[in-house]
């Protein structure tokens, strides 16, 4: 905060902000015109104008550069020996590289006034230049006189919607903060101690109830937007409001953040029928209107990345909140699309391949889970002669596995083993090029073509976009805050009818898998276990294991800290040709589990640190523990 927080304390001066281009965009004057100090707040254009900053410092996360990185949990494991991202400084214990490793989406400073991707994967620094200008929105509410009641509503929303969500994204990972609720002057000691994290989220959520009461669900279906009607997709809305309503609550009721405030590391059922309730009006409001919509499987790919489409924007009718736009149209290309094959067929990057023991969590079509991977089990039909048979059908779309081909041969020199993934033990994959070989024994395909390599162009023309929430995650909170507040798998959140479970079941079904199995609906902690495997397949690789992981306590513990190949020799049955038809039906022998790493994380790590200038500010404020 010397250099960052600090500044929400120092004045921003009007006429600074408004020579901005998104508002003299609005304001229809040069960027050196001379400004009257209330022409930002006079009317819903300049007023609107004003806050459309805020949509520019929303995070980008998915690519940093030339890279990123942003799964650190046990889901990922990047090539060894490669310090630049922060992913490996987590593996290390080190997080005080939030803010210096050369890849990472934490860091101080950004940017909002520009579209340069650089410029965004700047958390805290965007996060608190955001809080202090939504405060002085906020402030100046009573300038807005040349206005409506809906445009005056419209404003006030966006306002308290995002005060309250930048203040909830810094706290998923540094716990509780001063929460500034106003625009703080430069000629007064600082005196704003921590809270804890549930006091901290109390407030964040008055901030989005506030927005909720204010906003329509659909801005289309207002005289406001009508004006830029077909353009309003990701405008802050009702629904938004709600749902991260819910979804701060149920973090605040979550055994480590419950911990933390209250001593008990345990959910707190109180906090949990909270969310349950923001959840259920949420999803509610979502099916009676149709604003968002879980996508056809047919079209899963769709919610992640589009691939020669003239850069049409994923997400589709699913997304709610999502990353920032920034270079949309050539941040992923060349880039880190290269980082998820191996360098036999695409001879850049940084190499990153899911982990054997997160694959686990994918079961059977039949809705059960694997429950040792190298043991065969009558029950669900897994059997690790044919691993990858009869699989969830999500296995299939985010994971690519030996034999299935992901290469084109258009240049005329690809073998067979580099044209059909060899990701068996000792093949060509799992042993070329040192370190960036595919040390796993999978490949991930739920971020592009499973068919990419330097010849074809299949890693061009893609554009890609982290979803910081769609609507499966939504109903898969539910299912975890109505199960813990109210007690059971078939309990219901208040005014809405579908159950827990139902919520889950509904996940699956899009998907094409069997609803939870009835043995795992006797008590709350067996269905939550299954509740724990959803959100780890549906929501792989999207960043929200890491919290999910520390929110629950389980970072620390095995077999939470493992990260494991899949060694495994080809059965040689049938002739490779025949093996590549069909390679879900691969026969494999000797298959086993191997450990590549092992985290030692202690109790610290559940929090990141400080910088030690931000702490050495004033007394009040105060360090994470063990930092």
């Amino acid at each position: 905060m010397n250099s960052y927080l600090s500044k929400i304390l120092m004045p921003l001066m009007v006429a600074g902000t408004l020579s901005l281009p998104s508002c003299t965009k609005y304001l229809d004057k040069a960027p050196l015109s001379d400004i009257a100090p209330n022409d930002a707040y006079k009317n819903f254009r300049n007023f609107q104008g004003f806050t459309e900053e805020l949509y520019n410092c929303i995070p980008l996360v998915s690519s940093q550069d030339f890279h990123n990185n942003w799964n650190f949990g046990e889901d990922e494991f990047w090539e060894i020996g490669e310090t630049r991202l922060f992913a490996y400084s987590i593996d290390q214990g080190d997080y005080w590289a939030w803010n210096t490793a050369g890849y990472s989406w934490f860091k101080t400073g950004g940017n909002p006034s520009t579209q340069v991707r650089g410029d965004k994967g700047r958390l805290w620094g965007l996060s608190w230049y955001a809080i202090r200008k939504a405060n002085i929105g906020l402030a100046n509410l009573d300038k807005l006189t040349d206005a409506t009641d809906q445009e005056k509503s419209l404003i006030a929303g966006q306002l308290y919607f995002f005060r309250g969500w930048f203040h909830f994204m810094l706290m998923q990972y540094w716990g509780g903060l001063p929460y500034v609720d106003q625009v703080l002057p430069s000629d007064q000691v600082i005196k704003l101690p921590r809270l804890s994290y549930q006091a901290t989220a109390d407030k964040a959520a008055a901030d989005f109830k506030k927005a909720a009461e204010l906003l329509p669900v659909d801005w289309d279906q207002t005289d406001v937007g009508l004006q830029t009607k077909g353009n309003n997709n990701f405008r802050i809305n009702k629904i938004m409001s709600l749902a991260y309503l819910g979804k701060n609550l149920l973090w605040a009721g979550s055994p480590l953040m419950n911990r933390e405030s209250t001593g008990t590391a345990a959910y707190n059922t109180d906090y949990c029928k909270k969310a349950s309730d923001a959840l259920a009006q949420a999803l509610s409001l979502t099916e009676s209107t149709n604003r968002y919509k879980l996508v056809d499987f047919a079209n899963y790919a769709q919610l992640f990345y589009t691939f020669n489409q003239s850069g049409k924007m994923p997400g589709l009718e699913e997304a709610i909140f999502i990353e920032n736009m920034a270079e949309s149209g050539n941040r992923w290309r060349f880039n880190q699309v290269n980082d998820y094959r191996p360098m036999t067929i695409n001879g850049s990057g940084i190499k990153v391949y899911p982990t054997a023991n997160y694959v686990d969590y994918y079961g059977m079509a039949n809705g059960l889970p694997i429950v040792d991977p190298e043991k065969k089990d009558a029950e669900s039909g897994y059997d690790p002669e044919y691993p990858w048979k009869n699989r969830d059908p999500r296995f299939y779309n985010d994971i690519l596995i030996d034999g299935e081909k992901c290469a084109l041969n258009t240049a005329g020199n690809l073998s067979e083993d580099r044209q059909y993934a060899s990701l068996y033990t000792n093949g060509t994959y799992r042993t070329a090029n040192g370190n960036k070989a595919a040390w796993t024994g999978y490949l991930n395909s739920k971020f592009t073509s499973k068919l990419m390599n330097d010849f074809d162009g299949y890693r061009e023309n893609n554009v890609f976009a982290l979803s910081f929430m769609r609507l499966a995650d939504v109903y898969l909170l539910y299912a975890e805050a109505t199960t813990v507040g109210y007690g059971s798998p078939q309990s219901t959140g208040s005014g809405y009818s579908l159950s827990a479970v139902g919520a889950v079941n509904k996940v699956r079904t899009r998907a094409g898998v069997a609803n939870v199995s009835a043995k795992f609906l006797n008590t709350v902690n067996d269905f939550m276990g299954e509740v724990r495997r959803e959100r780890a397949v549906e929501l792989a690789f999207e960043g929200h294991r890491f919290i999910d992981l520390r929110r629950w306590l389980l970072l620390t513990e095995r077999p939470y800290t493992l990260k494991k190949a899949i060694q495994f020799d080809r059965a040689m049955d049938v002739p490779n040709n025949v093996l590549y038809l069909n390679p879900r039906n691969g026969h494999v022998k000797n298959f086993r589990e191997t450990v590549l790493f092992e985290r030692q994380l202690g109790q610290r790590h559940y929090w990141f640190p400080f910088l030690r200038s931000d702490v050495n500010l004033y007394e009040e404020f105060k360090q994470n523990p063990g930092w």
